[in-house]
């Protein structure tokens, strides 16, 4: 379901990184062609081989990139919230998605159809160094995850996601971490199998860092599990 003009007004809010970088003639257009697109939980956003049409904000709730990998076993790319833009990579490389995206659970994004964000981006030079930072940003953040993901220990990967997902979410007034992953997503971002993520949680617990209940992630030592992570 799409919605339009109220919606884009009462969300602009979310988009402020972009939104104070445009004149009123450009927020217009904005307005008169962005929509806000509701996805129910587990409903695809976007599918490896589609072609890139839209420029997507989340403004509400959370959304997971993958790709499938080897044997079919998913590798978690990025977890995105509010009010992170994502989808636009592969429309400024000219290529068709290489990865899926997927609503992690009931979420409101933000679309933006391509053709209006290169219309703004020819006579916008701030508009051109925002997402020139914003792909830089991701490049890095890509580039950090391949080595942290190839080169630490199992212990060392899952500390690294569990920290990640704390910064990413935060903690809820118990320190349960803002965020209930199936034991496969983890592994999923984790670089590795259910069972090693499953045995790693277990050791976890049993060295009093976290505990656990079912999707639950409660975290008792943050400070070990950030040297755990550093350390790899």
């Amino acid at each position: 379901m799409h919605e339009k003009d109220e919606d884009i007004i009462d969300f602009s809010a979310s988009l402020t990184d972009v939104w104070r970088l445009l004149n009123e003639q450009e927020r217009e257009l904005l307005r008169k062609n962005a929509a806000i697109q509701h996805y129910k939980k587990n409903q695809q956003i976007y599918t490896e081989g589609d072609e890139p049409t839209h420029l997507m904000c989340l403004v509400k709730g959370k959304v997971k990139i993958y790709k499938e990998g080897v044997g079919g076993r998913n590798q978690i790319i990025r977890m995105i919230k509010p009010v992170q833009y994502f989808a636009y990579r592969a429309y400024f490389a000219r290529e068709k998605y290489l990865t899926d995206a997927v609503a992690f659970e009931a979420s409101s994004v933000c679309l933006i159809p391509m053709k209006v964000v290169r219309e703004i981006m020819k006579h916008n030079y701030n508009i051109c160094k925002f997402f020139i930072r914003q792909l830089s940003v991701d490049l890095g953040i890509a580039d950090e995850r391949t080595v942290n993901l190839t080169q630490k220990h199992i212990r060392g990967r899952l500390a690294e996601s569990l920290v990640f997902l704390i910064d990413s979410y935060g903690l809820e007034d118990d320190a349960t971490i803002n965020i209930y992953l199936a034991r496969e997503d983890l592994a999923n971002l984790s670089n590795m199998t259910t069972s090693n993520a499953i045995r790693t949680l277990s050791t976890f617990v049993s060295e009093k860092i976290i505990a656990v209940d079912g999707r639950k992630i409660k975290v008792i030592d943050e400070e070990k599990l950030r040297k755990i992570s550093k350390l790899g």
